[in-house]
């Protein structure tokens, strides 16, 4: 007879060997990214060599990255799908769009500005398939860095995520940064409440946490667009942001969920 121990080892082992067999969905939210988007999509085929199916998310039809991407749809591209918001319009909206788009497995949220390190891309897919349900590019761990954009709102996210690790166990430094890559059964078991912007990524990480799923970082390099205006609006989202940081010590741990 097997002993308890055994029988989590098996499970463990049956996991991973699903996961491994599951393809990765990039999730890319947009707003007149159209500037950008042909350089993006040369460097996810570049940095990228999982395979993939990534959705471009929009929020209205005249929005200019969308005849680039069925430009390329249309020239053979199989590995692009459009995605029109129907979450309500905002970056929220339309990462839940995405998100209901894929069926299993990995997701992974890549901004269109240039802005994520998209070379580690492989190296998180891989930590997913040991095990890991959220795995988090982290700019403030060993490795990772950032290259322009406003110090306050630098110096205000490496507080929250460090404070964060050290105060309350959660194992990222980086817990607000949207480069994260989600398992979709994970997603499907936490009720998301966030509505106004990129706090949705604070969100996610202290239920996951809360929740007891298996979280992970991996260090990355965050780069200030070079073209195109920043949506983030700090002032506006910050409340939000409290709301998610305190709520991480609302209550403790449970036990691990993603193997149950």
């Amino acid at each position: 007879m097997s002993t308890t121990a055994e029988r989590l080892n098996q499970k463990i082992t049956l996991r991973n060997k699903r996961r491994a067999g599951l393809q990765l969905a990039i999730i890319v939210p947009v707003y007149n990214e159209g500037g950008n988007f042909n350089s993006l999509w040369n460097a996810i085929d570049a940095s990228i060599k999982s395979p993939f199916k990534a959705y471009i998310v929009y929020d209205f039809d005249e929005d200019d990255t969308v005849p680039i991407v069925r430009k390329l749809i249309e020239s053979g591209e199989k590995r692009l799908e459009l995605v029109k918001n129907r979450r309500g319009r905002g970056v929220v909206g339309a990462i839940l769009s995405g998100f209901d788009e894929v069926r299993e497995g990995p997701a992974l949220v890549v901004m269109a500005d240039l802005s994520d390190d998209l070379s580690q891309v492989d190296a998180m897919l891989e930590m997913y398939h040991r095990g890991y349900d959220l795995v988090a590019g982290s700019r403030y761990s060993k490795g990772g860095g950032i290259k322009g954009g406003p110090v306050f709102k630098q110096n205000l996210s490496r507080m929250a995520g460090v404070s964060l690790r050290v105060l309350r166990g959660i194992p990222t430094n980086d817990s607000t940064n949207a480069f994260k890559l989600y398992d979709k059964k994970m997603l499907q078991a936490i009720e998301i409440e966030s509505k106004s912007g990129f706090e949705l990524n604070l969100e996610i990480t202290v239920k996951a946490f809360l929740d007891g799923y298996n979280i992970c970082e991996i260090p990355t390099v965050w780069t200030d667009r070079a073209v195109g205006q920043s949506k983030f609006r700090i002032w506006a989202w910050l409340p939000q942001y409290i709301r998610w940081y305190l709520y991480a010590f609302t209550r403790r741990r449970r036990n691990n969920q993603s193997i149950g």
